[in-house]
């Protein structure tokens, strides 16, 4: 395996580090929510190097540089001069899914949303115990947190091929999905609070076949309980 270019990690981090701020002050969904005729990247919350050891800057500058900017340029060439072209990205997910849509279209699309939302689901320093308020809802719906815990880590080392699991409210429940490819919770009606992702690029060029080190590496260091507090709905 090569290096990651030199030109890439500088970019990586000028990015983050000109839209830290603003993206951490905006909604939990940054840059999504709005109509645009082209629609661009949303910064990471945070520098490529910031959610070392558990991913190492070399892993965020080939996903969130090369893979997720993908979706995005694909997602654009899809939509442009179509009806898709003005819509916030969330209509065009649930437009475009199912039999009667657009797959090219969907597949980007979701995998934009999906990939934004990843970046958002984790912070430095992260982990531990959430915030009082989610807290209560997981040991509502789980029992206790380690319930909640050990069902996310199940559902995205199980899941077969590439894909995501998610923690979700379904009304006054939460519940643990996981969904295979760019498939997005939204479209069943459910709200996401966050996701791991289990697509192999998240994390083979620092776990090789070791997903389930990953999964909890992620789990016990990085995730944002504080961000999925943010995405619940009263």
């Amino acid at each position: 395996m090569t290096d990651l270019p030199a030109e890439l990690n500088r970019r990586g981090f000028l990015l983050a580090a000109a839209g830290a701020a603003a993206a951490l002050a905006l909604p939990p969904l940054p840059g999504l929510a709005h109509a645009s005729s082209a629609h661009t990247l949303p910064p990471l919350p945070y520098a490529d190097n910031a959610l070392e050891p558990v991913i190492s800057a070399r892993t965020i500058g080939f996903h969130y540089g090369k893979h997720h900017k993908a979706y995005l340029d694909n997602l654009n060439k899809l939509i442009a001069g179509r009806d898709y072209a003005d819509l916030p990205l969330e209509d065009i997910i649930t437009r475009s899914f199912g039999p009667a849509g657009d797959a090219a279209v969907f597949n980007n699309a979701a995998q934009l949303w999906n990939h934004t939302f990843y970046w958002r689901s984790m912070r430095a320093k992260g982990g531990g115990v959430p915030p009082q308020g989610l807290r209560e809802r997981i040991e509502a719906s789980f029992g206790s947190v380690d319930a909640c815990r050990q069902q996310l880590a199940g559902a995205a080392i199980s899941q077969f091929g590439s894909g995501w699991a998610w923690l979700v409210q379904d009304g006054d429940k939460l519940r643990v999905v996981k969904t295979g490819n760019a498939d997005n919770p939204i479209t069943s009606g459910l709200t996401p609070l966050l996701n791991v992702d289990v697509w192999e690029h998240a994390y083979y060029l620092d776990y090789q076949n070791r997903r389930a080190d990953y999964v909890n590496a992620v789990l016990d260091k990085l995730i944002d309980w504080e961000f999925a507090q943010r995405n619940l709905k009263a």
